[in-house]
């Protein structure tokens, strides 16, 4: 059972002691994703993460990382639609020492002109190294298509936004954004609460601020392709998912498995070990609080393009008329509850469960609680779910690569 408190000011401290292990992992949440952005502000939020590791009025980067890397400790971030997380992992004995330079990052940053230089170099580099990942270009073309507005942004925003970003529009969206009641302070581990003490008194005096809400999305169903040069075609299917704050969030998962989570799946068998139509394929979900998809992910060559589609197509439509088996529920079941009780091994894993947990949902979900739910999934629960989201009125297409026309892809399952 995780503590949890909230600090006068409105943050957030979420506590989880296992005293089996050695280590810690901190992490401070912040509600601070791409989604908040608005017009200039394309990047903001990825660019401030950026930006708290280049040097503080007490530090410069150079010595933070010195420090950091003088304790033992694994200090990281990143930056999602949704939040921005900072986070380290640190032997016990030196937990407070880290939790104080992650504090002092976070807190007191200087947003150095010369460092926004660098960081703006780094930042475009970033951009074209993902421009380079014929998966990610496609993932975030199908984002794009399916969420027109703030949602379907790139987190990394664009080669235009980065070169014209200013110190006035990173402070500007820090301030509206780091205010306390988006921020969450997550640990678990093998800490004294005291460890804690110096960071949570200085987060402790951030000013009251009401937080800015995100603009809703919702999902439209789209095709897009893109011609380019890859070895293979990057093809997403997708269609309308379910929320965060869903409570079918485990039947999903479970469904996920079945049609396409391992090597065990019906449509990784049926395309790669069967047919031999694609090399990679794999179902996933994307949830946020107000919107969400279901996707097939498959990479194949434009030689097989038509028959991968059609296979996908009617191995979807099997499912829809027959259901999972009991072998495929028990298999499924078991995949999740042994990744659940698997993720207690690990520190991080726990304090990221309870962070996103606690920013996104106000609460972490307990693992016993999350094995009862997987536990009480039914085939017919699967089904329905199934036949609610997977709606080929409302399928989305993204092809990339040596891809057919637009209309190609139009009509499918229908």
């Amino acid at each position: 059972m995780y503590e949890k408190r909230v600090l006068p000011n409105g943050v957030t401290v979420v506590l989880d002691h296992a005293d089996g292990v050695r280590s810690a992992s901190l992490g401070i949440w912040v509600r601070s994703g791409s989604r908040y952005e608005s017009g200039d502000e394309a990047g903001a939020a990825h660019f401030i993460e950026h930006m708290l590791f280049k040097g503080t009025d007490k530090y410069t980067g150079t010595e933070l990382a010195e420090r950091m890397d003088g304790l033992g400790a694994e200090v990281n971030a990143y930056t999602s639609r949704d939040c921005t997380s900072y986070y380290v992992r640190a032997l016990d004995t030196s937990l407070a020492a880290a939790a104080e330079l992650l504090g002092d990052m976070f807190l007191r940053s200087r947003f150095d002109s010369a460092d926004m230089d660098t960081e703006r170099g780094v930042i475009l580099d970033e951009i074209r190294m993902y421009d380079d990942m014929p998966d990610d270009v496609a993932n975030e073309l199908l984002v794009r298509t399916c969420f027109p507005g703030p949602l379907g942004a790139p987190v990394l925003g664009s080669r235009e936004s980065v070169l014209a970003m200013s110190r006035g529009t990173l402070l500007s969206f820090r301030a509206r954004q780091y205010v306390p009641a988006n921020i969450v302070v997550a640990c678990a581990g093998h800490f004294r609460d005291r460890d804690l003490e110096r960071l949570t008194s200085s987060l402790a005096q951030l000013p009251t601020s009401a937080p800015a809400p995100a603009e809703p999305s919702r999902y439209t169903p789209g095709i897009a392709v893109e011609k380019r040069a890859t070895e293979q075609n990057q093809l997403l299917l997708a269609f309308p998912g379910i929320t965060y704050e869903s409570g079918e969030r485990c039947t999903l998962g479970i469904m996920n498995a079945i049609l396409g989570g391992s090597a065990s799946s019906r449509l990784y068998r049926r395309l790669r070990d069967e047919l031999g139509l694609c090399y990679d394929l794999e179902t996933f979900d994307m949830t946020w609080a107000d919107t969400g998809l279901f996707g097939i992910g498959a990479a194949t060559s434009a030689e097989n393009e038509p028959r991968a589609l059609e296979a996908i197509v009617a191995e979807l439509l099997r499912f829809l008329d027959d259901g999972p088996t009991r072998a495929e529920m028990d298999r499924a079941r078991t995949q999740a509850e042994s990744g659940a009780v698997l993720a207690l091994e690990s520190t991080l894993a726990r304090m990221r469960r309870l962070g996103q947990g606690e920013l996104l949902l106000g609460r972490a979900m307990e693992v016993d609680e999350l094995l009862e739910r997987y536990s009480a999934v039914t085939a017919g629960d699967v089904l329905s779910l199934a036949r609610r989201l997977i709606d080929f009125r409302q399928l989305s297409v993204t092809a990339l690569g040596d891809v057919r026309p637009r209309e190609a892809y139009a009509g499918l399952g229908q």
